[in-house]
């Protein structure tokens, strides 16, 4: 399909997106394996040009991850000689994460080259790793500096992973009746896999057709699940239950350095919520993929409401301390997630993340992390939707910053705020943007929901590091 038919029909009227322009003494090269919103911001950004056959190495590697006959080894590519992938005819790479597991050790990256994911991003986005990451350091952080400390840990529900824990499962179930878990598998999205259940004869067959132990060698080890402890109390607007999808960057893991997103969004059941009907999935489920086949769903309404607005309306029923405190919970979730894995993650300075975390408030008010993706969905609902995502993409390009049009030291870009730095960012006394009854919500560099008004900041810190680097 060719680029200008690409571009929805409600961005025609901004086809000049689409101009070309050189940027610096050379145009930006890039490849991209999807076909969704990122693919057009990439092809609409000034300076940038696609390169084709963004699978062009993996064709040439074997399903071993070794290279295939006849092609380049790693020692030749540093050499100039290697293949399409490892010579430098790119220097940014939106790739998927299987092509990235088939072909990450096998290739030499440049020094100018950026690519999407860590090699093992998902010890923190596979559901029983990310739970068990963060029991480790919640162990740690309770030696070193106490059990009070050790409470700052506590956002993520009782999770077992099955079929390896099913009987320590069983004897938590059975000193808590009556109560609700959740199923899912460990490694899928989109509410794939998912259902509630309250006795565990419901998951007896469950269990004997597909998790019964091996006894058989060459049966294959069976799909890993966590069961949780479902949310019961979780917080409702106009009865329906929802979660809050935010976006979060990291460009680096040693050190630690984590930008967050200003815009995101609330996404909501399109059912009323009751506990009277565990099997429908409207009711429990707030994934869209879920949602947009209810028979009543409203694609031109949809089910979501911006950060923005929701923070105006938790403001406006609970007060600017009980919102202060909700969104510095979150801030708490996105830091201790991250440092649980900052270890254990493969650090690679061509390497960047944009993690979707999904968070839920019970009716206390009190976030709690439901899961971390590590491909949030770039695919647009909506004209709103779009241009949300179209920004963040857009913005994610400049705080990669390939054309070195900034000084480094910044912390808001866009929509992206400097949340970490090897350390807590605090904001500038001019970047209080997000205020209630004429205070400043919180000291952190951190405005999630808040206004942003990217366009008109963008314009500034460019003109900004333009004056300092001619000095």
């Amino acid at each position: 399909m060719s680029k200008t038919t690409r571009v929805p029909g409600y961005m025609q009227s901004k086809a000049s997106r689409n101009a070309r322009g050189i940027i610096g003494d050379r145009e930006i090269r890039f490849k991209c394996s999807l076909q969704n919103t990122i693919l057009d911001v990439l092809r609409g950004r000034p300076g940038w040009q696609e390169v084709p056959g963004q699978n062009s190495q993996q064709q040439n590697v074997q399903q071993n991850g070794r290279p295939a006959a006849g092609s380049q080894t790693s020692t030749q590519q540093q050499e100039g000689k290697g293949n399409k992938t490892g010579d430098g005819d790119w220097d940014f790479y939106w790739c998927d994460r299987e092509w990235l597991h088939q072909n990450y050790d096998t290739m030499f990256l440049h020094e100018h080259q950026k690519i999407l994911h860590f090699r093992n991003h998902y010890e923190l986005t596979r559901k029983n790793l990310m739970v068990k990451n963060l029991k480790r350091l919640k162990k740690q952080t309770e030696r070193e500096q106490g059990k009070a400390e050790g409470l700052s840990f506590d956002f993520h529900p009782t999770t077992y992973e099955l079929p390896s824990e099913y009987h320590i499962f069983v004897e938590e179930f059975k000193r808590n009746p009556g109560i609700t878990w959740i199923m899912k598998p460990a490694a899928k999205s989109q509410g794939k896999g998912i259902f509630l259940f309250r006795r565990l004869k419901d998951i007896t067959d469950w269990k004997k057709g597909e998790y019964q132990p091996l006894t058989d060698t060459t049966r294959e080890v069976p799909e890993t699940y966590v069961v949780q402890r479902y949310i019961e109390n979780p917080y409702l607007i106009g009865g329906r239950k929802f979660d809050i999808r935010i976006y979060v960057l990291v460009v680096s893991y040693n050190p630690l350095k984590v930008w967050l997103y200003r815009d995101g969004f609330a996404r909501f059941s399109n059912t009323r919520f009751s506990l009277d009907s565990i099997e429908d999935a409207y009711v429990h489920l707030t994934n869209v993929s879920v949602q947009k086949n209810a028979p009543d769903y409203d694609p031109e309404k949809g089910c979501k409401w911006s950060t923005l607005r929701l923070r105006h309306y938790l403001s406006a029923k609970h007060g600017a301390e009980a919102v202060k405190k909700v969104f510095k919970g979150i801030d708490n979730i996105i830091t201790k997630g991250l440092q649980s894995v900052q270890k254990i993650i493969i650090n690679d300075k061509h390497c960047f993340e944009m993690y979707g975390y999904d968070i839920l408030l019970d009716d206390d008010l009190k976030p709690w992390l439901i899961e971390i993706n590590a491909s949030p969905s770039l695919t647009a609902s909506g004209k709103e939707d779009y241009e949300l995502k179209f920004g963040l993409l857009n913005d994610l390009l400049n705080v990669l910053d390939l054309e070195n049009r900034l000084t480094g030291k910044e912390k808001r870009i866009g929509g992206w705020d400097l949340l970490w730095d090897d350390g807590p960012v605090l904001a500038d006394d001019g970047n209080m943007e997000c205020t209630t009854n004429g205070s400043s919500v919180t000291t952190a560099n951190s405005f999630l929901g808040c206004h942003n008004d990217r366009k008109r900041q963008l314009r500034e810190i460019y003109t900004s590091a333009q004056a300092i680097k001619k000095t």
